[in-house]
């Protein structure tokens, strides 16, 4: 399947799963029916980026979403690093699973800096604040994808 984008997203119907995708650990959120709402559940860390990918389309087929959105890290200047080719090739992965699933990817610059601060003022430390970040990312990266949806 083809790479798609936010706007494409307009076309389908139903919930949305947001994912951030890491090495380590791959955090994830769920839209409610009507879009409305990003909701962490969770993580995956099943190791490697093929596990991973398969771990995250159970998730996906459980959830009954229909489409994905994974986040893209840019750098400030909007450039492409590393990571973004980790990520552009993990929702590669992804769309070969779930080919009647679409698969758009969100720029994530600054998500995770919004989930360290927003775990700042709630004063989540420690193995905690590790377990949470993941999922508190996904969740932004969801919302903001609903958000550009609405518009």
């Amino acid at each position: 399947m083809q790479e798609v984008t936010i706007l494409d997203l307009k076309a389908t119907k139903g919930r949305i799963l947001g994912v951030d995708f890491g090495d380590t650990r791959t955090g994830l959120a769920v839209s409610d029916a009507s879009r409305f709402l990003a909701s962490g559940i969770g993580y995956v860390s099943p190791g490697g980026i093929q596990k991973t990918a398969d771990k995250v389309a159970e998730v996906a087929r459980e959830q009954k979403v229909s489409a994905i959105v994974v986040g893209l890290p840019k750098n400030m200047d909007g450039s492409e690093g590393f990571r973004a080719e980790r990520c552009r090739e993990f929702a590669g992965l992804l769309r070969e699973q779930l080919e009647d699933i679409p698969v758009a990817m969100i720029d994530e610059r600054m998500t995770t800096m919004s989930a360290s601060r927003y775990l700042n003022e709630t004063n989540t430390r420690g193995q905690k604040r590790k377990g949470v970040i993941d999922t508190l990312s996904a969740q932004i990266i969801l919302q903001n994808a609903l958000d550009r949806l609405k518009n």
